[in-house]
């Protein structure tokens, strides 16, 4: 996850540790509405990949991060609205929060899918993408 972490600091032009932190955040919500052999499948060619989903898993049980106010807080509203978890737009919500802005989201998600694809293959990827809703018009 090394690497990943380190294409997005370069692509993006974040810190490491906000990298991370989105890295964490999109893996977890891939583990909570993705299919799961699906997902099975591209967390295990991706070694690391748990323990940054589980670090923002609990970063998120406390301080429950897509749910506070400014933009975060508002893409939290209306992915409640839309119904249930919302998938890629409470990710969104959870993104933004966390710091980043949409453009920032977006080339972390699109180093991600890209880095995911050279590990796990196209189909593995596809798969998860289109497991989550409006996964891929986020990409």
């Amino acid at each position: 996850m090394e690497e990943l972490i380190a294409r997005i600091v370069s692509s993006v032009g974040i810190p490491e540790s906000l990298a991370k932190t989105a890295v964490g955040l999109i893996l977890n919500m891939f583990q909570k509405e993705g299919d799961a052999d699906a997902v099975a499948s591209l967390m295990n060619a991706l070694p690391g990949a748990g323990d940054l989903a589980s670090a923002a898993a609990s970063a998120a049980s406390e301080g429950d991060s897509g749910s506070g106010g400014g933009l975060g807080g508002l893409m939290g509203a209306a992915a409640g609205m839309l119904g249930g978890g919302g998938g890629a737009m409470a990710l969104v919500g959870q993104l933004t929060g966390a710091g980043l802005s949409i453009d920032q989201a977006k080339g972390v998600g699109t180093e991600l899918m890209n880095f995911a694809t050279e590990k796990a293959g196209a189909d593995v990827v596809a798969n998860v993408a289109k497991s989550i809703p409006g996964l891929e018009q986020l990409l």
